[in-house]
């Protein structure tokens, strides 16, 4: 379960960021999840509370912005969301594609916090 570690490392980064703020608390931290990421969103609920337990992070709230999969379809020549990861061709014309815009995405996109 490498959730874990990527949930420890988002814990470590935004107590990191938090020390230079003593007086906040914070409430929400957002996290952007791509389709191709790997990361299953259950594992990371999980893993937040056992990895905020005893920290700064302590009740706050895992929040988790899924990101489709956006390919460039050559044929259409623009951007086009896949229904799935199954395949990787133009949902519209057909054509195959592995030129990847949007999905891999693993980042914190935001931290919520109360004065």
């Amino acid at each position: 379960m490498h959730e874990l570690s990527i949930v420890n490392s988002v814990v470590s980064s935004v107590t990191e960021w938090l020390a230079q703020r003593p007086e906040r608390k914070v409430s929400v931290v957002t996290l952007r999840v791509g389709a191709l990421s790997g990361v299953v969103e259950g594992a990371l609920q999980f893993c937040y509370g056992i990895a905020t337990d005893g920290t700064p992070l302590s009740g706050s709230v895992l929040r988790v912005h899924s990101q489709p999969v956006v390919i460039y379809c050559g044929g259409c020549a623009e951007q086009a969301e896949l229904p799935g990861v199954q395949s990787f061709r133009c949902p519209r014309c057909g054509t195959p594609s592995s030129d990847v815009r949007n999905g891999r995405e693993l980042e914190i996109e935001s931290v919520e916090v109360e004065e």
